[in-house]
């Protein structure tokens, strides 16, 4: 059989267009789980073996063309209702809505009617037809790409019907409609996907984000509890040294020595009660800004705002460095500071009922990583739920929340590009950290 190698072009960069389209959708979907990727995916597949029956270039009986069609149009219902935002009736309150709501959704029919006799892709018309009625009953919404897409769809058919395009296209022989539609429209509706993907990323870093704070506040009780101990003893201080002010002056042996002496101590508790507040105040705030920084401060905040209630476990808590320590990493401190909160939280939990229990935190580095390490000698955590800790909500405490392992892992790998690793060890659980210089 002899074709014209026009057509064979046309049809084989059709064909390419498709397929990239099912790839890219498919990658998605794997990645996301979304359902209006696996159902734009579908479609594309019932839609390649349509066009691919359609073309008769390969021997594909009517009965699997048409059965194509019927499953690509189902799956392009599917697409287009968990594709677009927003509610699809519109509320009526009252017979100017009715009216107005009428009149735009007869718009829509007769829009998507003539889309449908230009371009004779039902499939495609679904979409168009959902996304368009979906756009004008929720202009409050944001559609961004969708309406892009809609409008200029609906302008682009608006003008072809008033200048009578087709029958001028199909006395000039051009390359089927058919074809044009299937390349222009699969690669107007994967450009929207792909906004959408993104719209969905920036979603999941604001619920990420959202989480890490609630997290902090989560603990918030806890920490004003280790807080107000800290507190206790400065102020005890204080009140000390100014009941012995308060005597010698009465008993007239207040020198200026003594005096300056006690000033000295006095202001060295008031700067311990500075620092703690200043402690508590950076490890909350919600900062985004990244920075070379000191990882001795990140941890050293971290452990004052643990301390006390270390101290009232009798856990023995060691800092070392094996490298110098002023070792910079790159990143945000407030959330390396909650990491290693985290962590120390989770091993004084665990050494609650543990005999002479420690906790050693420390710190070294190669050429090219900055390496943290935290260990205690709490038994260590069930090897069948090493590889579950991270899991958001898995937990084994009956009131853990599950999310705090999650978050450690998530800031490590995405806000510092590091990465994790947990063993067991002789005594007990291991975690190291691994952040680039």
């Amino acid at each position: 059989m002899h074709y014209d190698m026009s057509m064979v072009l046309s049809y084989g960069i059709t064909f390419g267009i498709v397929l990239m389209t099912i790839v890219y959708t498919l990658i998605r979907y794997i990645y996301s789980k979304e359902i209006f990727y696996i159902s734009y995916c579908f479609m594309q597949v019932f839609s390649l073996v349509f066009i691919t029956a359609y073309s008769k270039l390969f021997d594909i009986s009517m009965f699997i063309q048409e059965l194509s069609l019927v499953a690509a149009s189902l799956s392009a219902v599917v697409f287009a209702i968990n594709f677009y935002e927003g509610k699809f009736f519109p509320k009526i309150t009252n017979y100017k809505e009715l009216i107005i709501n009428t009149i735009l959704f007869n718009v829509a029919i007769l829009t998507a009617f003539y889309h449908y006799m230009l371009f004779e892709y039902i499939p495609y018309t679904i979409i168009y037809m959902i996304l368009f009625v979906s756009v004008i009953f929720n202009l409050k919404f944001e559609f961004k790409p969708t309406v892009i897409y809609v409008l200029g769809w609906s302008i682009f058919c608006f003008v072809l019907f008033v200048l009578d395009f087709k029958t001028y296209y199909l006395q000039q022989g051009y390359m089927d409609l058919v074809l044009s539609a299937f390349a222009i429209e699969a690669m107007l509706f994967t450009l929207s996907v792909a906004y959408r993907y993104n719209s969905l990323q920036n979603q999941t870093d604001s619920y990420e984000h959202m989480l890490l704070q609630q997290s902090r506040l989560a603990k918030s009780g806890e920490m004003i509890a280790n807080i107000t101990h800290q507190f206790r003893q400065p102020l005890n201080n204080i009140s000390y040294i100014l009941i012995n002010l308060k005597k010698k002056y009465k008993n007239q042996k207040l020198d200026e020595v003594y005096f300056d002496k006690k000033v000295l101590q006095a202001n060295e508790q008031l700067e311990f009660l500075s620092k703690t507040i200043d402690d508590f105040k950076e490890f909350y705030a919600p900062s985004k800004v990244k920075e070379n920084f000191l990882v001795k401060e990140a941890i050293n905040n971290s452990i004052s705002i643990l301390k006390a209630d270390l101290k009232k476990n009798n856990i023995k808590l060691e800092l070392s460095f094996s490298t110098h320590d002023n070792v910079k990493i790159y990143g945000i401190k407030n959330e390396l500071s909650q990491v290693v909160l985290a962590l120390l939280s989770n091993a004084n939990d665990a050494l609650k009922s543990c005999e002479s229990p420690y906790i050693n935190v420390n710190v070294s580095s190669t050429n090219a990583e900055v390496v943290l390490s935290i260990e205690d000698n709490a038994g260590g955590i069930k090897k069948k739920n090493l590889d579950k800790v991270f899991e958001p909500y898995f937990s084994t405490k009956e009131e853990g929340t599950g999310i705090g392992l999650y978050l450690v892992k998530l800031i490590v790998e995405k806000s510092f590009d590091g990465r994790l690793e947990l063993k067991n060890n002789e005594a007990g659980a291991c975690f190291t950290l691994y952040f680039e210089k």
